[in-house]
C-alpha cells in the first residue's frame, strides 16, 4: 500500500512543510489531530504574516541539521547509528525551531506531543535539549529533564548522556560530572550552560529553564512540575517547555488538560500561537483490532519499521487471548485513552447487555436484594438492586440510585470534570440537603424503594453504617434486614466472579444508567496471589461506588437469594 511508504516529497529543503503537504493530500496517513496540525501549519504560512509570524526555513534547517549531523542514536540496533530525522520528527523540529513570533524570538513557548509507545519521542526530546544546550546561543541556558520524581527524570537525562557519548562532536566539548551510570550534570562552558535533572521531590523552586523536557506526562498526577518549569520562563525572550508523553488513562490530570488543549487548538477553535501540539490518535470508526492500516496514524514511526509490524501484530494477538492486557495495549500501542490500566469491565460486554427498553414497571414487586456503597460524607452513594431471574424474564436486572450533596454541585461537578448537573436535572442524580450526605434523606428514599420492590436484603459496608442505623432506629423506619457484606478479597471474590459470568454472558441487564455506566468505564480490580479479585477505589480513575453496590448485591444474591429459593419452577441462573 503506497500509503505506507514516507512519499519522496518529504525529502526537500523544506522537510517540516513537505510533511504538512503529504499529511493533508493523504500522502501519509496520520489521525485527526495531526492532519489539523499540519493543516494549521500550511494556513500559517499564508495567514501568519497578518499575526506577525514569519516561517523562517533556515532556523528550522539549522536544528534538523544539528540532530543529522551532531547526534547519534544510542540502544540495541540503534547503537552509535546518526540520527536519522524521520518525517514526523522533521515536522516537529521545524516548526519548533522555524516559526518566530513578531518579537524575533521562536514562536512556541509550550509543545506537546503524544504518540505511541517505540515511536522515538525520548531521543526527539533529548536531542532538543542538546540542542538548547550547544547550538541555540543561548549564554548561561539552564537545560531540565524534569519530573515529578528523580529516577523518573532521570530517564531521559540517562538518553540525553548517552548521545553526548555517541557523538564525536559533543563528546569532547561537553563535560560530565558523576560516575558512569550515575551522571547528574551536562556542562557547555563556552556559554556557561548546564542540563541536568529537576523533580518536585528535589524541592527546587527556582529555575530558570531556557529548555526544559518533561517525559511521560500521563503519569504526572498534578500539574506543579509543569507549571514550576513554566514559572521559571519570565526571565527567558524563546524557552520552551517540550513535554512528550504515551496515551493516559484519567482525564482528571495535566496530560489531558494539554491532548485536550492541542486538539481544540490543532482545530482552530482555540487560537493560541505560542503552543505546538503533535497528537496521534485514532479516528473514531477506527479499531486497531481489527483493522492494521490505521495502525500508522498512532505510529508515526511505524512506515519506517519503528516499533515494526511483528512487535504490534505480537501485542495484539496477546491482548486477544489475554482481556486483562487489552487496555494497555490499546492505550500504549495505539494512543486510545482508555479509563484504565486493567478494567474491571469490558465496555462491549458492558453495552452488549445494555437494553433501551427496560421495563421498569415489570420490576415492581420482584424479588431483588440490594448494595448500598454508603458515603461519609461528600462522596458519591450509590444503592444497586439486584433482581433475580423469573420464566417471563430469565435474566438478572440491575437498577441503580445515586445521592450527592446539593450543596456545592456545581463547583465539585467542575472540579471531577463530570456532568453531576446534567445528571441531576435528568433525574439520574438525586441530591440531599447540605454540604455532605444526608442520610436520613437517604433512609426516607430506602424506605419508599423498598416499599415498591420485594427487597430480601441489603448488602452494606460495615465501616460505614453505624449513622444510618441510628438513624432507622430513631426515626422508626422499616426495611428490609441490613447484611454486612466484607470488602476483602474473601467475600468480594465469589461476587466479582458471578458478576463478570453474568455479564460476560448476557445473562444480566441494565439501562445504560449514565452514573452507573460512569461508574463501570472507572473500575479496577486488584488481585492477590490465589488470584482473587476485588474493586480497587484507590487505582480507579473515578468513582466506582455504583460497581462496589453492584458487586454487594451479587453477593447477595449468592447466600440470601439461595437461602430463600422459591417453590420449584422459579428460575435461578
Amino acid at each position: 500500500m503506497s500509503k505506507r511508504t514516507p512519499p519522496e516529497s518529504t525529502v526537500c529543503d523544506d522537510r517540516a512543510t513537505a510533511y504538512a503537504h503529504a499529511v493533508v493530500d493523504g500522502e501519509i496517513i496520520a489521525g485527526p489531530q495531526v492532519r489539523n496540525a499540519c493543516a494549521r501549519h500550511l494556513r500559517d504560512l499564508e495567514e501568519g504574516p497578518a499575526r506577525g509570524l514569519t516561517w523562517d526555513l533556515e532556523a528550522a534547517q539549522h536544528a534538523i541539521g544539528f540532530f543529522e549531523e551532531v547526534l547519534c542514536l544510542n540502544g540495541g540496533r540503534f547503537e552509535g547509528e546518526a540520527f536519522e530525522v524521520l518525517a514526523w520528527q522533521a515536522f516537529v523540529i521545524g516548526s519548533l525551531f522555524g516559526w518566530k513570533g513578531e518579537d524575533g524570538f521562536r514562536r512556541f513557548r509550550v509543545a506537546y506531543v503524544e504518540t505511541a509507545k517505540g515511536s522515538g519521542k525520548s531521543p526527539l526530546a533529548a536531542g532538543i535539549g542538546l540542542y538548547g544546550l550547544v547550538a541555540d546561543g543561548e549564554w548561561r541556558a539552564e537545560v531540565y529533564a524534569a519530573a515529578t520524581k528523580k529516577d523518573q527524570a532521570q530517564i531521559l537525562f540517562r538518553d540525553a548522556v548517552a548521545m553526548v557519548d555517541q557523538s564525536p562532536l559533543l563528546a569532547p566539548r561537553i563535560p560530565k560530572s558523576g560516575a558512569p551510570g550515575k551522571e547528574y550534570n551536562l556542562a557547555f562552558h563556552k556559554t556557561s550552560s548546564f542540563f541536568r535533572t529537576v523533580s518536585a521531590d528535589d524541592g527546587q523552586s527556582g529555575p530558570r529553564p531556557h529548555i526544559a523536557l518533561l517525559d511521560e506526562i500521563h503519569e504526572h498526577k498534578t500539574a506543579m512540575v509543569v507549571e514550576m518549569m513554566r514559572a521559571g520562563t519570565k526571565s527567558r525572550d524563546q524557552a520552551l517547555i517540550f513535554m512528550i508523553t504515551n496515551s493516559g488513562t484519567d482525564r482528571l490530570t495535566v496530560c489531558w488538560d494539554y491532548h485536550d488543549y492541542a486538539g481544540k487548538v490543532a482545530a482552530d477553535t482555540l487560537q493560541d500561537d505560542s503552543f505546538f501540539g503533535y497528537v496521534c490518535e485514532l479516528d473514531e470508526t477506527d479499531d486497531p483490532f481489527a483493522d492494521e492500516t490505521c495502525w500508522y496514524k498512532a505510529n508515526p514511526s511505524l512506515a519506517y519499521g519503528i516499533p515494526g509490524l511483528k512487535y504490534l501484530r505480537e501485542q495484539v494477538t496477546q491482548a486477544r487471548g489475554m482481556p486483562s492486557k487489552e487496555a494497555t495495549v490499546r492505550r500504549l500501542n495505539f494512543c486510545q485513552w482508555v479509563q484504565a490500566d486493567n478494567p474491571a469491565i469490558s465496555r462491549d460486554a458492558w453495552l452488549a447487555t445494555q437494553e433501551k427498553d427496560f421495563d421498569l414497571e415489570a420490576l415492581l414487586g420482584r424479588r431483588c436484594v440490594a448494595g448500598l456503597d454508603l458515603s461519609s460524607t461528600q462522596d458519591l452513594t450509590a444503592l444497586v438492586l439486584m433482581f433475580e431471574p423469573t420464566e417471563a424474564d430469565p435474566v438478572w436486572r440491575m437498577l441503580p440510585w445515586f445521592w450527592l450533596p446539593e450543596e456545592g454541585l456545581a463547583k465539585k461537578a467542575e472540579q471531577d470534570r463530570v456532568p453531576y448537573l446534567v445528571w441531576q436535572k435528568n433525574g439520574h442524580l438525586n441530591t440531599t440537603p447540605g454540604r455532605a450526605i444526608n442520610k436520613r434523606h437517604v433512609l426516607h428514599m430506602l424506605s419508599e424503594i423498598s416499599a415498591l420492590y420485594d427487597l430480601q436484603g441489603i448488602g452494606y459496608d460495615r465501616w460505614r453504617i453505624e449513622d444510618l442505623t441510628a438513624l432507622i432506629d430513631d426515626e422508626g423506619v422499616s426495611l428490609p434486614p441490613l447484611i454486612p457484606v466484607g470488602q476483602g478479597f474473601k467475600d468480594m471474590a465469589p461476587a466479582v466472579d458471578e458478576f463478570e459470568r453474568r455479564l460476560i454472558n448476557a445473562e444480566m441487564r441494565h439501562a445504560g444508567h449514565p452514573v452507573l455506566t460512569w461508574c463501570a468505564a472507572n473500575a479496577i480490580y486488584t488481585e492477590d496471589p490465589a488470584g482473587n479479585r476485588k474493586v480497587d477505589k484507590k487505582k480507579a480513575t473515578g468513582r466506582v461506588d455504583g460497581i462496589v453496590a453492584a458487586l454487594m448485591a451479587t453477593a447477595l444474591t449468592l447466600t440470601e437469594l439461595e437461602e430463600s429459593a422459591p417453590e420449584p419452577g422459579f428460575i435461578l441462573l
